[in-house]
Order: C-alpha cells, then sequence, then structure tokens
C-alpha cells in the first residue's frame, strides 16, 4: 500500500469522525455550543475531504479545485472553535454577536482571496511541481496574506487557552474536565501544523482533525460536554442559596459559592485559590476540628456565626465527594441558614410560656368561682328555700318580690353549676367512665330531685320507660343531662302543665325523648341552638336572662352527649310544646324493640349541631 492509498483511508476516516461528532451536536442543536460545534467540525471536514481530493490529483487543475474545497472549511476552523470558547466561558453576552463578526472578518477575507488567488496570488504566488511525485504534488510558495492568516490561527489558539485557565482555576471538578477535552481538541491540530512547517514533507493537519473528533466525541459520551453548559453549572452554584464550599483531597477550599462569602467574609477578600482552609477561617476552630476529625464518613453538625450584633446559626452538611470509583477526591460543605426558623422558635416559647401562665391564672380563676362564688350561692339558695316553706305575715305583701328573687339565684347558681362543668369538660378533667345502667332507675332519681319545682307549678312528670331497658354512659355525666332537660321543661312550662319521659331501643341505639307542652321555643332561640359560637356571643347568656340559662345548659349537655358518641335533637311549636331526643348506646335484657307508650310520631326534627 503506497503512501497515497494509507492517506487517503486516514483522511476519510477523519472525515467520517468529524462528522460524527457533528451529528452527535445536531442532537443538542438547541444549544448555541452545539450549534458552534456542528459548523467547526463540518468546515474541518472539508479540510480533510479537500485534503483527500488533493492527494489523487494528477494535474495542476486538480490541485487547485481540491484546495477551494479545503478553504471551504481551513479559514473559519480556528475562528469557530474560539467561538466556541466564547460561549462556553460566557464572556461578554451582550457583545457577542459584535465579536462574532469581528472574528469571522479575516477568515472571510482569507476565503474571497484564496478564492480569487489567481488574479493577486496573496494567498500561493505559485505551484512547484513535486520533483519526486510524491505527496503532494505540488508545492506552493506561501503570500503575504498567508502569514496574516497563520499568525490569525495562532493567536486565535492561544487566546482561547488563556481563557481558559482562569475559569479551569475556579471550575467544579466536572466542568474542569470539560476545559481539557477542549484544549485538547484544539492542540492536536495547533501541534500536527506545528509539525509541518518544520518538516516541510506532508500536511498531515487533517489527521489532527480526526483527533480531534475523537476527544470531543469521548467529551460527549463520557463527560455531557454538549448537555450543561458550564454558565449553568455557575449560575446553579452561585444561585444556590445554602452555602458550598468546596474541598480537595488536601482539606484545600477550591471553589465555594456568593452564599458561603455571606457566611465567611474571609472567602471574598482571599487573593486566590486553592487556599488552605485552617489559613482562610482560623476563628473557626470548631469548623476545622470537624472537617480534619471525619475520615471516609458524612458529618452534620450545628454551628453558630456573630455576623455584626446578631447571632446567625447553621446547619452544616459536610459530604464526601468521590471519583468514577469509591476514592475520595475532596469534600463538599453545605450550610443551611436555619436563624429565622431559631428565631421562630424562640419566639414560639416565649408565646409558649406566656399562654401556660395565662392558663394557670384561668385555672386559679376557676378556683375562686368554684368555692368563692358558687358556695355562697348555694348557701343564698338554701336561705331562700327555707324562708320561701316558713313565710310570715309580713312577707306576704313583699312574697313576688322574694320569687322572684329566689328565682334569680337559683337561676344564677345553675349558671355557675353548669359553667364549672363545662370548663372541667373542656380542660379535661371532667373522668369518663362508661358503665351500663338501668335508664329507669335513672329518671326515676332525676324526677325526684326535680319533683319540688314541678310540685311549686303543680306540672305532673311521668316516665314510661322499660324496666329491662340500660344504657352505656357515665353516672354523673347522665344525671347532668336529665337535671338541665327537666329544668328546661319545668321553667318553659305553665302551672297545670305536662312532662313525659319516654325512650325505645332500635339494634343498640337507645333514643330518649323528653317531652313538654310548655309555651315551646321561639325561631330566635331554635336558630341560636344550631350554632356553638352564638351561645357566647350573646348578650344574656352570662347573666342567664332571655334564655341563657337554658342555652348553656343545652352546650353542656350536647357536649356529653358527644362524648357518649350520641347527638341532641329538638322539635318544637310555639305554644304547643317541645320535644328533645338525645341518644345513647344501650341494650335490653329481653331484646327486640320496645315501644314507646303515649307517645307521639315526631316530625321535622332539628338537630342541634
Amino acid at each position: 500500500m503506497d503512501t497515497r492509498q494509507w492517506m487517503s483511508i486516514l483522511l476519510c476516516f477523519a472525515t467520517a469522525v468529524m462528522l460524527f461528532v457533528a451529528f452527535l451536536s445536531y442532537r443538542n442543536r438547541h444549544m448555541q455550543m452545539a450549534r458552534t460545534m456542528i459548523y467547526m467540525m463540518t468546515t474541518a471536514s472539508f479540510y480533510a475531504l479537500g485534503y483527500t481530493f488533493e492527494i489523487f490529483s494528477d494535474s495542476l487543475s486538480g490541485v487547485k479545485f481540491s484546495l477551494q474545497i479545503e478553504y471551504i472549511g481551513i479559514p473559519f476552523v480556528s475562528a469557530f472553535w474560539l467561538l466556541l470558547v466564547i460561549q462556553f466561558t460566557g464572556l461578554a453576552p451582550r457583545y457577542r454577536k459584535r465579536l462574532a463578526i469581528l472574528l469571522f472578518i479575516v477568515p472571510t477575507a482569507t476565503f474571497l482571496l484564496h478564492l480569487t488567488n489567481d488574479w493577486h496570488h496573496l494567498i500561493y504566488k505559485e505551484y512547484v511541481l513535486n520533483a519526486i511525485k510524491t505527496v503532494p504534488l505540488y508545492n506552493t510558495v506561501k503570500g503575504p496574506w498567508y502569514s496574516v492568516h497563520a499568525i490569525y490561527n495562532y493567536t486565535i489558539l492561544l487566546l482561547g487557552i488563556l481563557l481558559f485557565i482562569p475559569m479551569y482555576l475556579r471550575a467544579l471538578p466536572i466542568v474542569r474536565t470539560q476545559i481539557v477535552v477542549l484544549i485538547l481538541g484544539a492542540a492536536a491540530p495547533m501541534l500536527f501544523n506545528i509539525a509541518y512547517m518544520f518538516s516541510k514533507v506532508i500536511d498531515f493537519t487533517p489527521l489532527g482533525f480526526a483527533v480531534s473528533g475523537v476527544v470531543y466525541a469521548w467529551g460527549i459520551f463520557r463527560f455531557r460536554l454538549l448537555r450543561l453548559t458550564p454558565l449553568a453549572y455557575a449560575k446553579m452554584f452561585d444561585t444556590i442559596r445554602d452555602g458550598v464550599v468546596l474541598l480537595d483531597y488536601e482539606d484545600q477550599i477550591v471553589n465555594h459559592n456568593r452564599a458561603a462569602e455571606e457566611v465567611f467574609p474571609e472567602l471574598a477578600s482571599a487573593k486566590s485559590f486553592p487556599a488552605l482552609i485552617r489559613d482562610l477561617l482560623p476563628d473557626c476552630p470548631e469548623l476545622l476540628e470537624r472537617i480534619a476529625a471525619t475520615e471516609f464518613r458524612d458529618d452534620r453538625f450545628s454551628l453558630q456565626r456573630l455576623q455584626g450584633d446578631r447571632q446567625r446559626y447553621y446547619i452544616c452538611s459536610l459530604d464526601y465527594i468521590y471519583d468514577t470509583g469509591v476514592t475520595p477526591i475532596g469534600k463538599m460543605l453545605m450550610l443551611s441558614d436555619i436563624t429565622e426558623l431559631k428565631e421562630n422558635e424562640e419566639r414560639l416559647r416565649e408565646k409558649s410560656e406566656r399562654l401556660s401562665r395565662l392558663n394557670a391564672f384561668k385555672d386559679k380563676l376557676f378556683t375562686v368561682m368554684a368555692h368563692d362564688i358558687r358556695d355562697p350561692i348555694a348557701l343564698l339558695v338554701s336561705l331562700t328555700e327555707l324562708l320561701g316553706d316558713e313565710p310570715s305575715d309580713t312577707d306576704i305583701a313583699n312574697a313576688e318580690v322574694f320569687q322572684e328573687i329566689r328565682r334569680q339565684v337559683r337561676g344564677t347558681y345553675h349558671l355557675v353549676d353548669n359553667l364549672l362543668d363545662w370548663y372541667r369538660s373542656q380542660n379535661g378533667e371532667v373522668a369518663f367512665r362508661p358503665l351500663t345502667w338501668n335508664l329507669q332507675q335513672v329518671v326515676r332519681q332525676a324526677i325526684s330531685l326535680a319533683g319540688a319545682r314541678a310540685g311549686m307549678k303543680n306540672i305532673s312528670i311521668t316516665e314510661h320507660i322499660d324496666e329491662r331497658l340500660t344504657v352505656n354512659a357515665d353516672k354523673e355525666m347522665l344525671d347532668l343531662i336529665f337535671r338541665n332537660l327537666l329544668s328546661n321543661a319545668i321553667k318553659y312550662t305553665d302551672i297545670g302543665g305536662e312532662i313525659a319521659i319516654n325512650a325505645s331501643i332500635d339494634r343498640d341505639q337507645v333514643t330518649v325523648t323528653v317531652r313538654d307542652n310548655g309555651s315551646g321555643i321561639d325561631e330566635e332561640t331554635a336558630q341560636l341552638l344550631h350554632h356553638d359560637e352564638l351561645f357566647f356571643k350573646e348578650p344574656g347568656f352570662a347573666s342567664g336572662e332571655d334564655g341563657g340559662e337554658m342555652r348553656f345548659g343545652l352546650v353542656l349537655t350536647r357536649e356529653f352527649l358527644r362524648m357518649h358518641g350520641g347527638s341532641l335533637r329538638f322539635d318544637s311549636l310555639p305554644g304547643v310544646g317541645t320535644t328533645f331526643l338525645f341518644t345513647l348506646s344501650g341494650s335490653s335484657s329481653r331484646g327486640g324493640t320496645i315501644e314507646r307508650e303515649g307517645t307521639a310520631v315526631i316530625a321535622d326534627e332539628s338537630y342541634i349541631d
């Protein structure tokens, strides 16, 4: 195989490699760097393809035609490479279009001058036949513009490398690898061209572009050369709200972001990197000790820094960075600012202590109510009852006033008693101990307690409850429920009225009704009974006026029923009467359904939600 044959094979391979890299770049054509790579590899492939034709040319016209193909790529390859460097480093984004125009003035002039070289001979003065008729067939005598073109190309290559140096020093490891790939890709053709200038035998520069193609393909597959630009890495790195400090295996700081400078202002004043962390941060002995102590294991710890007049708190995460294997090549220190969280936690702690003090004061207040207010009112109730039992002649004239006083004292007592019971239920002081109770006996006990008050108004209270019916309930709560319902029924039933208590069972649910033929519940009170918060907003609530006592007693009744898993409902017609219904879990010793005796069917029942 002669020289022409093996060189043509190598050049075809170089052309194929460069076109393959252009194809790989085309898949990421939405990125500027990828588009520039396409142009660079395409122009380089024209150089290699034209040189292949030049090798096989056996005439001067064939050589000139081949050179025209080569010069589609020769002037522009270096310019596209520097443009790629500018895009990679993010240099002068506002003036990039102007730089591109200036950058391509000389290559465009070189292309046009070579196209018209036969008129002025500025590129090639003459073509001299090779005496030994080897590759190339004709040697060229260079013109003055060729020297301009050569100086321009080498200046561009050196300028690109100089732009890479500062970026390499401060870049992340993966970006550093990409920079090395780009430099190697540019250095290979340059080295081949320098060898040709000294030897003047065969120009292997196109083969150098084959090496560039292989290097760039390796960078695309291995190091994501065209997938995420260093600008994206840098932007992501600098815009992270957490401070990030990168250290190498010798605990030298190689890079950091802006957030880290806010934590450690010493980083911003450092002259160069890498720098030993113990030299930059000597006032952080705890941090230095942590970094030195961690051996091949991640660590998390807290850090405090005084910045101005404010103490700041950080959670630090120290993680090892590994290469493609399991060998650690550095460490990454991340600092998350939790100052606001700490301050909010402190404020919450202060508010919690304040609420605890207020809650303690509230408990003391209700303790005073229970002993210093309730007991005197209970004594007044007893005295009014004694005076009412033994009226004298002088008292008869003031009987109406006395009865009103007794009513008010009794109502206030019941209101305070209910209030204290409600407070204990809300505060968790009421013990809920449900047991099985005979419902008839519980109701009869409640009737006996309310009998005296009902007898004063000549009101009859009857119960129709099967003696085998039992309920599962807390006895004290159940007594309070019946006490409030009977008290309300007696209060709003006229003299000579009737109150009936009935019960029925369906499966395991016992329904109890307390029905009276009194004045009924007015529309305003009926609306209030459906809303929890309105009980406490009514002006007559605390004093017991305008039904406040009744409403609060029903609030307490409902709360106790909810604790039992039951509900409270009512049906009322003004002037006809009111029926309250509530449910409890229960059973019958005989099973089945126990019918209510003497009770009417109740329609349009309303729930107290």
